[in-house]
């Protein structure tokens, strides 16, 4: 249980839920995926299908607005991605043994990435920057930042990162880790927001060799800061790759600070928050903090 407010899901009710809300696929076989995953648990039904339920406990409607808003962005997100993307295909309802909505799309084959799988490939490095850019150029429709998560103003996440800093105490150099925070934050903002993924982890990105060919949780799909996906930059390659990245991309000096802001912001919550329910997300959180000490230009 990564969560207080986790919710059971096993295959045998999602087994229950697909023969009665989507039987096209009752006969097909359903795993469960080990996946590092913290938003929701993921079934893979049959060769061509993935169910998605959340994990934590929300209201119903408000988790089915979400679900609909999301699906809204994949679809989005999916016109303007060069690599494949999973598509929406229905939202499911509520059952006896399972309180909330869930989703279903398409299936994208591949690996899963790894924080230091293809750190040290240049290829994957322009693909990294290859994907972030062509998101950057889908027009915002003049949206703004919706103000939730990360992707806005860096000081509106200082409660949080005081949280992380007291529950760090005992596993990370706090003192050195608020220095860098205080550094960070007086950023200037580096230019009007564009498109970004939004979570740009690991566990979001599918590979084959050392090719980029898939791009998964993309509901977020968004207006934010140009520096947010700059994050998988540090939580997926080394120093010389992410300057591969840099040149690519042609970032300014803010507009890469900022996007070690937001992995470190990011990273600081994984640390102590899933040190023993999901040790792969914490070691990930390690491995960004060390990338980021590591860069001379932050």
């Amino acid at each position: 249980m990564m969560h207080s407010d986790q919710v059971h899901i096993d295959a045998d009710i999602v087994c229950e839920m697909i023969s009665d809300q989507f039987p096209q696929y009752r006969h097909e076989r359903i795993e469960r995926l080990g996946t590092i995953g913290t938003v929701n648990a993921i079934f893979r039904i049959g060769s061509s299908v993935a169910a998605r339920f959340p994990l934590r406990s929300a209201d119903p409607i408000e988790c089915v607005d979400i679900l609909h808003s999301e699906a809204a962005a994949m679809a989005e997100f999916a016109e303007h991605a060069p690599f494949a993307a999973p598509q929406p295909i229905g939202i499911g309802r509520p059952g006896p043994r399972y309180p909330m909505p869930w989703a279903v799309q398409s299936w994208i084959k591949g690996d899963v990435a790894t924080p230091d799988g293809l750190a040290n490939s240049t290829t994957f490095a322009l693909d990294i920057a290859k994907l972030i850019a062509s998101l950057r150029a889908a027009d915002t429709k003049g949206r703004r930042f919706d103000r939730r998560g990360r992707g806005g103003h860096l000081p509106d996440h200082d409660d949080w990162m005081s949280i992380c800093f007291k529950n760090s105490e005992d596993i990370l150099n706090v003192p050195r880790l608020r220095r860098k925070w205080a550094q960070l934050r007086e950023l200037p903002p580096s230019g009007p927001d564009v498109m970004n993924h939004g979570d740009l982890i690991p566990a979001n990105l599918l590979v084959r060799g050392e090719r980029l060919v898939g791009v998964l949780d993309c509901g977020s799909f968004g207006s934010a800061d140009p520096a947010l996906d700059l994050v998988a930059a540090w939580h997926l390659l080394d120093r010389d790759r992410r300057e591969t990245v840099r040149i690519h991309l042609r970032s300014s000096k803010v507009e890469w600070k900022r996007g070690a802001a937001w992995a470190f912001q990011q990273a600081m919550g994984l640390v102590w928050y899933y040190q023993k329910t999901n040790p792969a997300m914490s070691a990930l959180g390690r491995s960004t903090l060390r990338r980021i000490f590591d860069g001379p230009e932050i």
